[in-house]
């Protein structure tokens, strides 16, 4: 019976997230599902994306919590459209929530809709919200077995940025082991290696993300 219920519950969430879909693709914006464990870096990669697209493209920011108001601040600070969700003890967005806040943003004036997740490896890479791309991020503290113990959000995954890598000189982080693994469980994953702080890496994720973008924009597919 138990089974039931979560099928029913992510069967439900797939049609809510397919009306969002549809959604953004009458309006041409270009939508990710933002995912990684808490202090990753999704904030800061979101800030660094912005700055890097805001002059090319009109981007708009979910922001997903348990609670608090602190990174929906420091992407307003940016000048930058953004509606907080606090699920309040929930440990993923769904895409009911994702519907709930649209109607704080204008999807006609918007090109990027960026979700950024409640900071989990699990929960979030099973539910849709209508997003185009799943991205994560898997920073090297973290460690280089974590496709082994969460693979469903490397499998669900169209993106992976590992981060941090400003920090392998003084780790234990094989960055090699962390690629296979990953291209193991999802050989289509595009993995960049980056790092928030210093910069190193992010023009590929940029060029990836704008190159997704304008051809939402211009009607060219999805």
């Amino acid at each position: 019976m138990k089974i039931q219920v979560v099928t029913d519950i992510l069967a439900a969430n797939d049609r809510i997230a397919e009306e969002n879909r549809r959604l953004f693709a009458a309006k041409r914006v270009y939508v990710i599902n933002l995912m990684s464990s808490p202090g990753a870096g999704k904030t800061s990669l979101v800030e660094k994306t912005i700055l890097a697209l805001r002059d090319r493209f009109r981007i708009g920011v979910v922001e997903g919590d348990i609670q608090s108001t602190a990174d929906a601040e420091r992407v307003a600070a940016l000048d930058t459209p953004v509606v907080q969700i606090n699920t309040g003890g929930g440990c993923h967005l769904d895409a009911n929530m994702v519907r709930e806040a649209l109607p704080g943003l204008d999807l006609d004036s918007l090109n990027l809709l960026i979700v950024e997740n409640v900071g989990n490896l699990v929960c979030p890479a099973e539910f849709q919200v209508g997003e185009d791309a799943k991205v994560m991020i898997l920073s090297t503290p973290e460690g280089a077995d974590k496709p082994l113990k969460y693979p469903l959000i490397f499998t669900e995954s169209q993106v992976m940025l590992l981060n941090k890598i400003d920090l392998l000189p003084h780790l234990d982080f094989d960055l090699e082991k962390a690629r296979r693994a990953s291209l193991a469980l999802n050989p289509s994953l595009e993995i960049f290696a980056v790092s928030c702080r210093t910069g190193e890496g992010l023009s590929a994720w940029f060029d990836w993300l704008a190159g997704r973008v304008s051809a939402v924009r211009e009607g060219k597919g999805r």
